[in-house]
C-alpha cells in the first residue's frame, strides 16, 4: 500500500485491444452469466481502464483503454491476471463540517453488496470529454450526485488528490466536504435516497475515529485513505 500527493490528474482516452478480453472470452462470459443469476441488475456497459502511468512533477499522467463491465469483473475476479492493466478510479472522501468522514454501504443488488466505500465508479465513457481527456473529476461529481443525491452545489470540492496504490487499483481521493454536522449530512442524504427507486446505497456510515473504521467491510485502500487522515 503507497499514499501519494497529487497536483493534477492528466489522463486520456487511447483505445487499444485488451488481450485478457479478447482470450478469455468464453470464461468471461460463464463468469457474467454466473453473477447476474445472483444480481439480475448488473450491466455490462463499457468501462475504462489504467494501461499506462506515469508521476512526473506531482502530475499523474495516465492513458485508459475501454472494455465490458463483463470483463473487468472477471479480470478482478481471476485475480487480477494482466498486472500491466490498473482499476484507476476517482473517490469523494466526504466530509462533514465537525470533521466526521460519511461513507456509502453498497445495496444488495450492486456488484460489492454491504461494502463500505466513499462515492465512486470506475470511470467509462461518459467521462471522455470531446478532446480525448478523461474527466476523473467529472467522475467524482456525477458518481457522488447518483449513489448520495448531493449535488456538487451542495459541496465543496478541495485541492489536489491524494493517490492510495494498493495492487491492481489505484484510489484518487478527492476532499469534499459539506456545510453540515455529520448527523445532519446523513439524514439528507438518507432522505435522498428514500426517494430513489433503486438506490446504489442501503445506509450511509460516519467515520470520526479509527475505532469506527470497518475491518470487515471497507476495502484497505479505503482503511489506508481514513487512517492516514485520521492522524493528522
Amino acid at each position: 500500500m503507497k499514499i501519494v500527493p497529487i497536483k493534477e490528474i492528466e489522463a486520456v482516452f487511447a483505445p487499444r485491444e485488451w488481450a485478457f478480453a479478447r482470450e478469455r472470452q468464453s470464461e468471461i462470459k460463464a463468469h457474467w452469466t454466473a453473477l447476474k443469476a445472483t444480481s439480475p441488475a448488473l450491466f455490462d456497459g463499457r468501462v475504462l481502464l489504467q494501461y499506462e502511468r506515469c508521476i512526473e512533477d506531482g502530475i499523474f499522467h495516465a492513458r485508459y483503454l475501454a472494455t465490458d463491465y463483463s470483463a473487468f469483473l472477471a479480470w478482478r475476479d481471476f485475480g487480477w491476471p494482466d498486472k500491466t492493466i490498473i482499476n484507476g478510479f476517482s473517490m469523494a472522501a466526504l466530509r462533514a463540517r465537525d470533521g466526521a468522514f460519511l461513507l456509502g454501504e453498497m445495496a444488495a443488488h450492486t456488484a460489492n453488496p454491504g461494502k463500505i466505500y466513499f462515492a465512486a465508479g470506475t470511470p467509462d465513457p461518459d467521462d471522455i470529454t470531446p478532446g480525448g481527456e478523461v474527466d476523473l473529476l467529472g467522475n467524482l461529481l456525477r458518481e457522488l450526485e447518483e449513489e448520495t443525491g448531493l449535488t456538487s452545489r451542495e459541496v465543496s470540492v478541495g485541492d489536489g488528490w491524494t493517490a492510495v496504490l494498493e495492487g491492481q487499483r489505484i484510489a484518487f481521493m478527492r476532499p469534499v466536504t459539506i456545510d453540515m454536522d455529520a448527523q445532519a449530512a446523513r439524514a439528507l442524504i438518507l432522505s435522498r435516497l428514500a426517494k430513489q427507486a433503486h438506490p446504489e446505497l442501503a445506509d450511509v456510515h460516519i467515520v470520526r475515529s479509527v475505532a469506527e473504521i470497518d475491518e470487515a467491510r471497507m476495502p484497505p485502500f479505503g482503511r489506508a485513505y481514513l487512517r492516514h487522515m485520521l492522524a493528522r
